[in-house]
């Protein structure tokens, strides 16, 4: 009987194997054809996690559930590839990591909980907003200069918001302080964030 990981390992090898035929344009058969693969291998996926229990059960399905969303969004930006597809599958990609990284938080318990969900989400964020930054690296302008600042724009933005998801989880960390230890915590984070 395969593992979980195994049938991701699988479903990332049909991926790669669809991608890398990248040079001639998919067919609606195939599409169709790979779409009912990637629906296979999720059922696939999601019976391994029946054998599990408690946690590892609830990641194991949030982990079939994510592949499943990656790879539908890697195919359709494969079928219809355009900056917005792509970046439709980053961001399934993105959304999924942050699903999984929330479940296996759920494991833990009062302040361990909280800094886990809070590194979950500034990774959510780093990822989401790498996707933003790629999309308008992608997109096609009317001229040099409008690409250069569309995307010196979207990496501003993106430095900004990781830089606050970066010093609420630092925050967090600090939060399971106490006294001077904590104040000194926070003031660094302040510091290295430039909150």
């Amino acid at each position: 009987m395969q593992t979980p990981q195994c049938m991701r390992h699988l479903l990332s090898a049909a991926i790669l194997g669809l991608m890398a035929s990248g040079a001639m344009a998919m067919t609606n058969a195939e599409h169709s054809a790979a779409k009912k693969q990637i629906e296979t291998e999720y059922k696939a996926a999601k019976e391994q996690c029946k054998q599990l229990k408690s946690n590892a059960k609830n990641v194991c399905k949030k982990q079939a559930s994510g592949q499943e969303k990656v790879a539908k969004a890697e195919l359709q930006a494969r079928h219809e590839p355009s900056a917005k597809n792509a970046e439709k599958a980053r961001l399934a990609k993105a959304d999924a990591d942050f699903d999984i990284a929330k479940e296996k938080c759920d494991a833990l318990n009062g302040d361990a909980k909280r800094v886990c969900v809070k590194d979950a989400k500034a990774a959510h964020v780093h990822a989401v907003e790498a996707a933003k930054v790629a999309k308008a690296q992608a997109e096609p302008a009317s001229n040099a200069n409008d690409k250069a600042a569309s995307v010196a724009e979207a990496r501003k933005d993106a430095a900004a918001e990781t830089r606050e998801a970066d010093f609420k989880a630092a925050k967090a960390r600090c939060d399971t302080m106490s006294g001077t230890a904590k104040d000194a915590c926070v003031a660094d984070a302040q510091r290295k964030y430039a909150q």
